[in-house]
């Protein structure tokens, strides 16, 4: 089976069932599990699904967020491009303090760290895991509740450690962006994002393009709070000025 006739199968399967899993789809159409993966994540980036851990779900229960397994396995040559893209805008004292949010996106920006020897501040233990890398370092984790879906701390008690802080970049990931702002399905993730957002010198958003001119509950920053936008050259081109125009410095990977 051809993979085009394999991917419309899994679209035919889908709407029927409301859910597919790669092990599943593995069996039924004879192939590895790899395989399957990526015909996920194609379809996954032509916005026909939406990845979940183990499997795929129809894009209208895109609210169902996708939880940390399936987006590690998702776009991942994008994410590595835009992260080195968004190397260049590290601060250039390397002792400066940089904060970085939960996701992986986000998290691809950990090896552009090395040589550098200020404060990491971070809410996501994976990511100060893997700062602690490099030994020069000052890893600080926020506290509060670790949210199961992304692994990241949030509530009261994290919103109010964020507020006390002035890094002078933030990096923060998204779960849509669209020219009216930034947005992501989580109350309590959104209140972290955004108090990171105005705790900061520089506000910089690493996104890949599946997520341009998608919108979900609740938006964390307008384009107006947003200095910067690193994504992958599968922006449109009109998403990409409206979000100039709205004075948004846009790098594409």
């Amino acid at each position: 089976m051809y993979a085009r006739e394999r991917r419309r199968r899994i679209l035919e399967l889908l709407e029927a069932s409301g859910r597919v899993t790669v092990t599943e789809l593995a069996v039924d159409f004879d192939v590895t599990t790899e395989t399957v993966r990526r015909d996920l994540d194609q379809l996954a980036a032509e916005r026909l699904l939406v990845r979940v851990h183990g499997g795929a779900v129809p894009p209208s229960t895109a609210e169902v967020e996708p939880d940390l397994e399936a987006r590690r396995t998702t776009n991942v040559a994008a994410k590595r491009r835009i992260a080195r893209a968004a190397a260049s805008l590290l601060p250039a004292d390397p002792r400066a303090a940089v904060m970085l949010d939960a996701g992986t996106t986000v998290g691809e920006l950990i090896p552009h760290l090395s040589g550098r020897r200020g404060p990491v501040i971070t809410h996501a233990p994976a990511i100060a895991q893997g700062a602690l890398v490099h030994t020069d370092l000052e890893v600080h984790v926020l506290p509060g509740r670790v949210r199961p879906t992304t692994q990241a701390a949030v509530g009261a008690g994290t919103v109010e450690a964020v507020g006390l802080l002035h890094p002078e970049l933030v990096v923060l990931g998204c779960n849509g962006f669209d020219p009216s702002g930034f947005t992501t399905p989580d109350p309590d993730e959104a209140a972290v994002k955004s108090a990171m957002a105005r705790c900061a010198a520089r506000r910089v958003v690493l996104a890949d393009s599946s997520k341009a001119g998608t919108r979900h509950l609740v938006t964390f920053a307008t384009t107006a709070g947003i200095n910067a936008l690193v994504t992958d050259d599968g922006l449109p081109a009109e998403l990409a000025a409206e979000l100039e125009e709205a004075g948004i410095e846009v790098l594409t990977a």
